[in-house]
């Protein structure tokens, strides 16, 4: 039997699914400077914005008007800042994604909601950056990390909706990782292309053929 999907402090909850490791952790967060914070803040917007990876560390201080010793003091080395960076824009959408879930909605609703808002992560800057990143040691594992996590949410969603009879029966996991790797799919380049509209637009339009595509419930 599924777990039940929402608990007393009213928020939506996944027992045993757990998000990736934080590459920068909360002790090491409240050890930062407010310049650092800010910096922090700052490279989220240009990372998404313009390629990083080409730049050294002194270009991306020269760029941000701040000392090499602050960039230093977040990361040891210029593809563990981008990295971190990348992580923590990435642990934005997702919570996102996450509270805005509401306690009223079907799980399919809710699953409808929450790969929509995901799909924030493959805005068209989401292209350039994944390309960007490509040659940055880590970046893989990361990416792939995000998206374990975000299948294992909608997995979840899935497995709820059968027991709550929403949908017939099907083969959670199979769908989860089709659903869940939408968003990934349409950030390449090559799929970015050939998509109609924005990556997110090509997304979203699909997860609402896949959703309708589920078997009836019996």
């Amino acid at each position: 039997m599924s777990a039940p999907p929402y608990e007393p402090d009213g928020r939506l909850h996944f027992p045993g699914v757990r998000a990736p490791k934080a590459l920068l952790s909360n002790e090491a967060l409240r050890q930062l400077s407010a310049r650092q914070l800010e910096v922090l803040d700052e490279l989220e917007v240009h990372i998404a914005q313009q390629r990083l990876a080409d730049l050294t560390m002194a270009e991306i201080a020269s760029l941000l008007n701040c000392s090499l010793r602050t960039l230093y003091g977040i990361a040891p080395s210029k593809d563990e800042l981008l990295l971190t960076v990348v992580d923590r824009r990435l642990r934005h959408i997702g919570r996102g994604a996450i509270e805005a879930m509401e306690v009223s909605m079907s799980p399919l609703d809710a699953l409808r909601t929450y790969l929509r808002a995901a799909h924030e992560a493959v805005q068209p800057e989401a292209v350039s950056l994944s390309d960007d990143l490509a040659r940055v040691a880590g970046a893989g594992r990361l990416f792939s990390g995000h998206e374990n996590y975000l299948i294992a949410i909608t997995q979840s969603l899935l497995d709820r909706a059968v027991a709550a009879g929403q949908i017939g029966a099907v083969d959670t996991a199979a769908v989860a990782h089709v659903l869940g790797g939408l968003g990934i799919e349409f950030a390449r380049a090559s799929a970015g292309d050939l998509a109609l509209g924005s990556p997110k637009a090509a997304a979203d339009e699909l997860l609402e053929i896949l959703l309708r595509g589920l078997p009836a419930p019996p």
